[in-house]
């Protein structure tokens, strides 16, 4: 049978068995300098605070001033990008003690094949510094805070190195990197604002997105990746933790897998730890507003955190590792980069109507023989350096794909006594460089309990 047989991979895309590595994406991860993320890291510091409070035209202090030096960064890391500010007017509420005017700093590095298809690549640039609140009486609520109180609060030291100045860093950095170069996909690097007001600047920004329909093909979120040695003295400098939320085959979690299995093999240097979770226990960061909006999201964290120097004076470029973020930021341009080279991900779906109701539901069914499994998809714009399709199955319990079988340019495959009841199936696009699409998973729409009946009934 075909399944007992299967081959890994293409043999003129992939030898000896292992993935062939475009030598393109290759050589982005060998420029990404060190050393220039750790003048950004510092410079961030040099602001003494980020606070979106903080003052917006001092020359050289608040969040003003860092957000004119982004800007400018941008702009001069190379003449195709196309730098922009995204700014909201955001009313009094819950952590919002005033009006506030919150601004994004983006640059876009227009796609030359699928302009549409974006991949964002984001961090935050403000801080929050940590200052004691007034004591409370045993048996007292905790009364509000005066205005000048929360003023005083909201200009407190906040060098925000690692959170979030190694994530912008990051972003920086990629940007310069990436924009010597051309992509077939948009690439978007954003350094959000608003974050440690409850993720308000990315909130915005991925309403508008959905709003506007923006095709975003995935959303790489660097939030604290410049600590590799935690408050007890443990150190962990050759992995990092990749957030994504659920259900279990999400496009979230397929972004996960791509970056262990495409930011590995060009960088195994640093091993990613999927964490299948949203995010940590009573946190937040800026790809949740977008996965909530149906795009795919992971956030990139340190392995290892410091929670004493989080939002506080201590958050200092003494206190993190530019070196550490900078290896996060070199698995991370395989990310980025592989994912705009490659091929539009494919639609494994099939629309059915019945009743005068329209569904999609994904194109899998049985064969002639009952335990044969087929599978078909729609590629409606295939790319003219396509090399093919594969597809890909797992245990229903197993966290990543374990089989792999190259199909050539078909758009349909029958898995010979495999029954699709006892496994996971997935397809992705691969061109003639090896670049790969993201797995679009055969699965039925999600909260769809009642998707076996629907199958019956429309077959």
């Amino acid at each position: 049978m075909r399944v007992l047989m299967l081959l890994m991979w293409l043999p003129q895309l992939y030898g000896q068995g292992s993935p062939k590595l475009n030598p393109v994406v290759a050589r982005m991860v060998g420029e990404v300098s060190r050393e220039r993320i750790a003048e950004t890291m510092g410079k961030l510091a040099s602001f003494g605070t980020r606070g979106n409070f903080s003052a917006v035209d001092d020359e050289g202090h608040g969040i003003g001033a860092a957000r004119r030096w982004l800007y400018a960064q941008f702009a001069a890391a190379s003449p195709r990008l196309k730098v922009r500010l995204d700014t909201y007017k955001v009313k009094k509420q819950p952590r919002v003690f005033k009006d506030v005017e919150i601004v994004n700093v983006v640059a876009v590095l227009p796609g030359t094949r699928y302009p549409e298809q974006q991949i964002l690549v984001s961090g935050h640039y403000d801080t929050l510094g940590r200052l004691p609140r007034p004591p409370v009486k045993p048996g007292e609520a905790p009364r509000p805070l005066t205005l000048e109180e929360e003023e005083k609060r909201a200009a407190a030291p906040a060098p925000g190195v690692s959170d979030d100045g190694s994530g912008v860093a990051a972003v920086l950095e990629l940007a310069r990197v990436l924009s010597q170069y051309e992509f077939e996909k948009t690439l978007v690097f954003v350094a959000f604002a608003g974050e440690e007001l409850g993720l308000v600047g990315s909130r915005l920004y991925s309403q508008r997105a959905k709003a506007e329909k923006q095709e975003i093909e995935a959303v790489l979120n660097n939030d604290i990746i410049g600590t590799e040695v935690s408050e007890d003295g443990r150190r962990i400098n050759r992995a990092v933790r990749i957030f994504s939320a659920g259900p279990g085959d999400s496009v979230s979690r397929q972004l996960a897998g791509y970056v262990r299995e495409v930011g590995g093999r060009y960088y195994p240097r640093m091993e990613p730890w999927l964490i299948y979770r949203p995010d940590r226990f009573g946190r937040g960061g800026d790809h949740s507003p977008f996965a909530a909006q149906g795009y795919a999201a992971v956030r990139f964290t340190s392995a290892v955190e410091n929670y004493a120097h989080q939002h506080s004076d201590s958050d200092t470029l003494e206190n993190a590792s530019p070196e550490y973020t900078a290896n996060v930021a070199r698995l991370e341009a395989a990310v980025a980069a592989s994912l705009a080279m490659a091929p539009k991900p494919v639609d494994p779906t099939v629309t059915r109507t019945a009743g005068g109701r329209t569904v999609r539901l994904p194109d899998i069914g049985r064969g002639k023989a009952s335990y044969d499994t087929v599978l078909g998809w729609k590629d409606p714009e295939p790319a003219p350096d396509l090399a093919g399709y594969a597809v890909v199955m797992r245990a229903t319990t197993a966290p990543y794909w374990e089989r792999e079988i190259f199909v050539g340019r078909e758009t349909s495959y029958t898995m010979e006594g495999v029954d699709m009841d006892n496994y996971v199936f997935g397809v992705k696009a691969i061109d003639v460089e090896g670049n790969e699409s993201v797995v679009s998973v055969f699965v039925a729409p999600a909260g769809d309990s009642n998707y076996k009946r629907k199958v019956e009934t429309y077959e």
